[in-house]
């Protein structure tokens, strides 16, 4: 999986097709990826003595990383990601721009 936590990804595919946010947590064994402002769900909580009138509240359900790419904020585009030795280190660096990630 070349997604991390903290990436800024645009969504290739599904509903909310064109959105861009931050991954907030992957999930590997799954393939699944959670982003910001993506895929929201309502979660209907019940009241409870501390919070007796209950409460609706959104959540971030997890998508398929399938359908998130790399976000090139240079060429404002998607980009898929190449592994290159820059300086003695291994980088992430965006294959259509060259910036490193």
């Amino acid at each position: 999986m070349q997604i991390v936590k903290g990436d800024k990804v645009i969504v290739i595919a599904g509903r909310d097709k064109g959105k861009i946010g931050v991954v907030q947590k992957v999930i590997p064994s799954q393939n699944r990826v959670v982003v910001e402002d993506v895929n929201v769900r309502k979660k209907h909580k019940k009241p409870t003595q501390a919070n007796p009138d209950g409460q609706i509240i959104e959540i971030y359900a997890p998508i398929d990383a399938s359908n998130v790419m790399i976000y090139d904020p240079k060429l404002k585009k998607a980009t898929r990601v190449k592994h290159e030795e820059v300086k003695g280190k291994k980088e992430r660096v965006a294959v259509k721009s060259g910036s490193v990630l």
